[in-house]
C-alpha cells in the first residue's frame, strides 16, 4: 500500500490558501500516513492534523487584528515583527483565545514533521511532532521565525530559523522518508519564479552572528528552483499532486487585510472543489 504525504508550503498570510484546502480535506475526511510543513504552513498542518477546522481561518481573518500579533508594538516588546510567542502560546496554549487541541493532534497516526533552518550551519533540521509538548509549540515557532523580521527561537540549546530559509519545498525529504506519493498545498501560482531576495545590504547587516543564513538568503531563489524542478518532475510522473492558487489576489507575505485573507483563504476552498476529482484519482491510484 502506497505511503502517501502532503507538504504545506509557507508564505506568512499567504498561506490562508492552504488554510481552505486543508479545510476541505477535512471535511472529505482525506487523510495522510505523513506531513510536513514549513513555517506558517506547520502551524496549518497542526490545526489540520488536531482536525479543528476553521481554527486556521481565524488566524488569518480574526486575530490578526489583535493589537499583539504583528507589526511595531510587536516588535518593540519582542524583537519579532510577527509575535510568534503571542500566536504560538498566549493565543495557541491550552489556556489561550483559540488553544491548539493538543491531545489529538498527538494522538494522529500521521508523521507529523516540521522544518527549520539551523542559525548556525544554515541546514534545515526537521523536527517530529513527538518533540512538541502541550503549550510548547517552540518547534513552530522556530519554523517560523522569518530572519530579520524575527528573532531566532531557540530549542534544545540551538537557535533556528524560519524552515524556508533552508529548504523551501521539502519534496526530496518526504521522498526519502519514504513516501510513494505527495500532495503538496503551495502558497504561490503555478509558474512562480522566485527572485534574488531584496535588500541584500540590510539582511547581511542584521545577519552578522548568522553568515550561513546570509549565505542561505543569497542563493534561496536557486534553492527555491531546485526544489521546484524535482516538484514538477514529480508531478509528470504522477508521484506529486499540485495545490497552487489560481488566482491569488494582489498581497505580500505581511498584508494585514482581512478581507484579501478571506478572499485567499475562499479560493483555497474553490480550487479543491475545482480538482477535488482528480485529486481523488490521484490518492487511489
Amino acid at each position: 500500500m502506497s505511503k502517501i504525504g502532503i507538504i504545506v508550503e509557507g508564505g506568512g498570510m499567504k498561506c490562508a490558501y492552504s488554510a481552505g484546502v486543508l479545510d476541505r480535506f477535512l471535511d472529505d475526511d482525506i487523510t495522510f500516513d505523513y506531513a510536513l510543513g514549513v513555517s506558517a504552513g506547520s502551524a496549518n498542518l497542526a490545526s489540520f492534523l488536531a482536525g479543528q477546522r476553521e481554527r486556521n481561518r481565524r488566524y488569518y481573518t480574526q486575530h490578526l487584528k489583535d493589537p499583539d500579533y504583528f507589526g511595531i508594538r510587536s516588535f518593540l516588546k519582542t524583537g519579532n515583527t510577527f509575535n510568534l510567542h503571542y500566536i504560538y502560546s498566549t493565543l495557541s496554549n491550552s489556556d489561550g483565545k483559540d488553544p491548539l487541541d493538543y491531545e489529538t493532534l498527538a494522538k494522529n497516526p500521521t508523521d507529523f514533521r516540521i522544518v527549520a533552518t539551523d542559525a548556525q550551519t544554515g541546514r534545515p533540521h526537521y523536527f517530529h511532532k513527538s518533540q512538541m509538548k502541550k503549550d510548547d509549540y517552540r518547534i513552530i515557532m522556530a519554523s517560523c521565525a522569518l530572519p530579520v523580521v524575527c528573532r531566532p527561537q531557540v530549542v534544545n540549546g540551538r537557535k533556528y530559523f524560519d524552515g524556508g530559509v533552508s529548504d523551501s519545498i521539502p519534496i526530496a525529504k518526504a521522498f526519502r522518508d519514504g513516501c510513494d506519493k505527495v500532495v503538496i498545498i503551495l502558497s504561490k501560482p503555478r509558474g512562480f519564479v522566485k527572485e534574488p531576495e531584496a535588500h541584500r545590504l540590510l539582511y547581511t547587516l542584521a545577519l552578522l552572528r548568522y553568515p550561513k543564513i546570509v549565505r542561505d538568503l543569497d542563493r534561496r531563489h536557486i534553492m527555491y528552483k531546485e526544489c521546484q524542478d524535482t516538484m514538477y518532475a514529480m508531478e509528470k510522473q504522477g508521484k506529486a499532486f499540485l495545490f497552487c492558487p489560481s488566482a491569488p489576489p494582489e498581497m505580500s507575505t505581511y498584508t494585514m487585510d482581512p478581507e484579501i485573507e478571506e478572499q485567499l483563504y475562499q479560493l483555497g476552498l474553490k480550487d479543491y472543489e475545482t480538482w477535488k476529482g482528480q485529486l481523488q484519482a490521484f490518492l487511489q491510484d
